[in-house]
């Protein structure tokens, strides 16, 4: 089945990424994906939903979960309305994560150079078929957003 999306507003505390993971892993059984990439999404899920409750301070207090099936890819976006801009990428970032994007796994890291509370999006970039992030044109905030093949 193709062309469906919902989305649904979380508070920015930390047991909102608990919400946003049960709340995919409820669409993606109404969905009928496939148990491999339903697990691969809320792993997904769970790493966007804490950076956003981490890192998104101000703004609304809430960021917005974002999710559509099309052709056979699960596109997740995770919104926030902070006053932060897209970040600029730290010194113990791997450089492929700074090609947002499309950035993938493929490239390799160090672990040696990576922060231990550091390494979600090194998650995203393994599994996720392509992500990025945008800048909100209509105020402040950005959407990070991932594409995951069904496939």
């Amino acid at each position: 089945m193709s062309g469906r999306t919902t989305r649904r507003d979380f508070r920015t505390d930390r047991r909102a990424v608990f919400g946003a993971r049960r709340y995919v892993e409820s669409v993606c059984r109404d969905w009928k994906v496939r148990a491999e990439p339903a697990a691969s999404a809320v792993l997904l899920v769970s790493e966007l939903a804490t950076n956003a409750v981490l890192h998104a301070t101000g703004g609304e207090g809430v960021f917005e979960l974002c999710l559509r099936r099309r052709r056979g890819v699960l596109v997740i976006e995770v919104t926030d309305w902070s006053g932060l801009s897209i970040p600029e990428p730290t010194p113990n970032e791997p450089e492929f994560v700074a090609e947002v994007p499309y950035a993938s796994c493929e490239a390799g890291f160090d672990l040696d150079r990576v922060g231990q509370s550091g390494r979600g999006l090194l998650i995203v970039a393994c599994l996720a078929t392509k992500w990025g992030v945008r800048q909100r044109l209509d105020g402040p905030g950005k959407t990070v957003w991932v594409h995951l093949e069904l496939r």
